[in-house]
């Protein structure tokens, strides 16, 4: 269940997301929107009260320089022998050749059967997407293990402007962009989202969960930062 209202004092709209969470809770996604999501049966006063006490907190984030303004992913790469493609935090050359098979094959470089034309990106995606189901996901079973908590499903989804989340049902979906970036980044958004099993919020108790298990933490929220846009590559 949704709606929507205005950020006091603010051109900025918001949208409210009604769900079984306990505990009312604001984010600014990456285009630059801003939901609130609250409990079932949650006044819409008592929303707009704290909407207007984070404000300033929100204006500051929709205003950030990681945030993309305008709508869609940035551009894309130009699928051609001697591009290259990011793969857990390195770029590979593209070499498009004639092949017995139209596999896209990974060693050194990626290899592109030429057979593929115009399929190529769409392939070049799938072989993202299935790349980050083979590496990522068991990671997250890993690091559960070590969190010493239980998700009840996990999967890689096609979302925009998130790394990642994590219902408060343990249903933890990632980003498949993820398989680009290196892996103490994408162990870093694992472990983001699995300690909300242990802590809804963001406060001192959450971030230090998070920190237990990665001790650069800061370095990887900073390598989102600074490269996040090369991963939302239309590619």
């Amino acid at each position: 269940m949704t709606s929507s209202g205005t950020l006091p004092d603010m051109d900025t709209g918001y949208t409210i997301v009604y769900s079984k969470r306990r505990t009312v809770g604001i984010t600014v996604e990456r285009d630059g929107s801003v939901v609130v999501r609250a409990p079932e049966g949650t006044p819409e006063e008592d929303v707009k009260r704290l909407v207007s006490t984070r404000a300033k907190w929100v204006s500051d984030k929709v205003q950030h320089p990681q945030k993309y303004q305008g709508v869609g992913h940035p551009p894309g790469k130009e699928l051609v022998s001697g591009e290259s493609m990011l793969y857990l935090g390195r770029n590979y050359r593209v070499e498009i050749m004639e092949c017995p098979s139209d596999r896209i094959e990974f060693g050194e470089t990626f290899v592109v059967p030429q057979s593929l034309g115009d399929r190529a990106r769409d392939e070049f995606r799938k072989w993202y997407r299935q790349a980050a189901n083979e590496k990522l996901v068991p990671r997250v079973f890993d690091w559960a293990t070590r969190l010493g908590v239980e998700p009840a499903q996990v999967r890689i989804a096609d979302v925009r402007y998130r790394w990642g989340s994590c219902t408060p049902a343990g249903n933890v979906r990632l980003n498949w962009r993820l398989i680009k970036a290196p892996v103490a980044v994408s162990d870093y958004v694992i472990v983001h989202e699995l300690a909300h099993l242990l802590e809804s919020s963001h406060g001192d108790r959450f971030w230090s969960i998070v920190r237990s298990q990665i001790p650069r933490a800061e370095m990887s929220r900073a390598w989102l930062r600074e490269h996040g846009e090369l991963l939302e590559l239309d590619l």
